[in-house]
Formats: structure tokens, C-alpha cells, sequence
């Protein structure tokens, strides 16, 4: 009986080890008889591979997603108005903008540094920049050494007298850096170029549209009320008076986005000086004095205190109005609305409240 037994055992034990023989060389003959360091090294390549296959799969959704919002590192390539050609990142986060900080805010962006002349910075936006740091232009462009401590990735110069040879060969060594032929000559081309510089085309548009519509439905306003009338912008500065002409800054505002025409002594000119020689020939029904920086007051008072001035007609209906040099000069969307605002009270209110 315990014999019996034992063959029994025997001949399962052998059966059993036949089975585990099979199944051993079935396994080998479907996945490779390496080693285990082998199948391991196998496994990860196949797993690498298909990670691979699957970043840098052009027509997959990870590749759609890449497009629709582009990598922080991500670069591309513009000219400038000057024709440098420069390549920039595709989202700037540390903007360098002087005499441009109107259009940054209208953006929604804060520079890392904004322009000064002296202690003067441009006030009526200071609500927004006030805890930004001044670079002063007084001397002119600040030092490349003095700039790079901000670390901008993007320089954005409003002019091409800021940009001569050696200044932009300093500057570029810092940042790629933009340079415009003259941002002020116009003002909503000049704010969509910098939309699109600093990845903001869609707000840049929805400022653009916002502003035409306040200026249009402003200047339909001064067409009833001011049909047919001139308007003088009469500058005064430490360098001497000068009449504003419509192809800029306010003058720009007043004459060609409001219509109000423009005096016989200005035509098509940028300005022209004023002396007491040109003051019969002002034609204006409407007179804005813009005092710089209050550097003007002498010539103000010795012109308006003479008997040439009183016999202009805006003098003599009492249209003369001092208005806010901050913005006066300014130059951007924002500072344009102002102006607008300003221009419409006087005309309509005579000045009052």
C-alpha cells in the first residue's frame, strides 16, 4: 500500500514538473529567452519609446494644446520700424517701455522700470505705476549698466533719436530691444504693435475700439456745439511758444479725432513758433494754453498781458482755457481720453462743472 503510494506520488511529481517545463519554454518562446537584466532593458526602451512617440507627435492633442498656448520659453521673430530684426519671447514678463508706460497700462502690463525727466514722471498715470522705479532720461538714455539691474527681456524704445548706433548695440545686449520710427505720430497703430509685442493683440483691440467710440460719440457732441470753429493748442515751454499742429498729441486729439479746424498759422506744419508778430493772424475761436511744466509762465503772462492778445477772437468771448499739461502732452490712449473729456467740458460748459 505505502509502495503503491510512493509510485503514485512519484509519477504526479514528474507530471507536475512536465507542466512547469511547458509553460517555462512557451513564455520564452513568445517573449525572448534573455535574462532578466535583458527584459528589464527591453521594457523600459519599449516604455521610452512610446513616451517619445507621444510628445513629439505633431498631430496629437498634446501637440494642439502646445499651439493654443504657447511655452513660457517659447521665441519668435519681428523687425522693428528701423529694420533690425530681433527675435523675442513670445510672452515678456519684465518690460522695459520709456515714454510708452501710457500703452502699457492701457494693456494691463507694469513696466520694471518707467521714464523720468529729473524727479517728473508722467503723474496722471501714477495711480497705476507708483510703486515702479524711475529711470531718469534727462541726459538721455540711461546707461546700459543701469538698466540691466532690472533684468528686462524686452526694451521697447518710443523713438528713433533714442536709438543711435551705440545705444542700441548696449541695449540689445540686454534684452532683444524694438525700436520705433516715432510711437507718438500714431497712437492706436503704435498701442496695437505693442499689443502684439507683449502678447496682448486682444486687449489692445478692445482699448482701440472702447476709445474710437468715445471719440465719435465726443465729436458728434462738438458738432452741435462747435460747428465750423478753430481751435489754437498754444504751447508754452522754457524754449519758447509754440501753436500745436494735428499731427500729434493733442493736437492730433482736438483736430483730426474731434474736428475742430485748425488755425491759418499751423496748415499742415507740426508746430510753428508764436510771437507777437503772428498773434493777429490767430483766427481761433477756442484757445487751450498748455503751461510745461509751469516753465512757461514769463512768456504766458508778457503774451497775455498785451493788447495784440486781447484783440484774438477766442480772447474776446472768453474761450481761453489752461489745461492739464500732464496729459496735454501725453501720448496713449489714455491720455487721449482725457483730452477728449477736458475738450467737450470746456466747449459745451464753457469750463464749468
Amino acid at each position: 500500500m505505502l509502495l503503491m503510494h510512493k509510485e503514485q506520488f512519484g509519477k504526479r511529481v514528474r507530471s507536475l514538473i512536465a507542466i512547469l517545463l511547458s509553460v517555462g519554454l512557451a513564455g520564452c518562446l513568445m517573449t525572448g529567452c534573455g535574462g532578466q537584466k535583458e527584459n528589464g532593458a527591453v521594457a523600459s526602451e519599449t516604455a521610452s519609446a512610446g513616451t517619445q512617440g507621444e510628445a513629439n507627435e505633431p498631430d496629437g492633442a498634446a501637440g494642439k494644446s502646445k499651439e493654443t498656448v504657447p511655452a513660457a520659453d517659447e521665441m519668435r521673430t519681428v523687425e522693428d520700424e528701423l529694420g533690425h530684426e530681433l527675435t523675442i519671447p513670445a510672452q515678456p514678463k519684465r518690460i522695459f517701455a520709456p515714454y510708452l508706460e501710457d500703452s502699457l497700462v492701457t494693456l494691463g502690463v507694469k513696466p520694471v522700470a518707467q521714464w523720468a525727466n529729473g524727479g517728473s514722471v508722467q503723474p496722471y498715470l501714477q495711480d497705476r505705476l507708483a510703486d515702479v522705479p524711475k529711470l531718469d532720461f534727462s541726459a538721455g538714455l540711461p546707461s546700459p549698466e543701469e538698466l540691466m539691474t532690472y533684468e528686462p527681456d524686452l526694451i521697447i524704445l518710443h523713438a528713433a533719436r533714442y536709438a543711435d548706433e551705440a545705444a542700441y548695440a548696449g541695449y540689445s545686449k540686454i534684452a532683444p530691444t524694438y525700436v520705433f520710427n516715432n510711437a507718438s505720430g500714431d497712437t492706436v497703430k503704435s498701442l496695437q504693435t505693442i499689443g502684439d509685442l507683449v502678447g496682448r493683440t486682444a486687449e489692445a483691440e478692445q482699448a482701440i475700439r472702447a476709445y474710437n467710440r468715445k471719440a465719435g460719440e465726443a465729436k458728434e457732441k462738438l458738432a452741435q456745439a462747435a460747428d465750423g470753429k478753430k481751435a489754437a493748442i498754444i504751447r508754452f515751454a522754457a524754449k519758447g511758444v509754440s501753436l500745436m499742429g494735428a499731427n500729434y498729441l493733442a493736437g492730433y486729439v482736438v483736430h483730426k479725432e474731434l474736428g475742430l479746424g485748425i488755425p491759418e498759422p499751423v496748415g499742415d506744419e507740426n508746430s510753428v513758433n508764436v510771437s507777437m508778430e503772428v498773434l493777429p493772424e490767430l483766427d481761433a475761436d477756442y484757445i487751450f494754453i498748455v503751461n510745461q511744466d509751469g516753465q512757461g509762465a514769463e512768456r504766458l503772462k508778457e503774451m497775455t498781458d498785451s493788447r495784440i492778445w486781447k484783440l484774438i477772437p477766442a480772447v474776446k468771448a472768453g474761450r481761453v482755457y489752461e489745461v492739464n499739461e500732464q496729459y496735454w502732452l501725453g501720448s496713449g490712449l489714455v491720455a487721449y481720453g482725457k483730452i477728449i473729456d477736458d475738450t467737450v467740458k470746456l466747449i459745451t460748459q464753457g469750463g464749468q462743472q
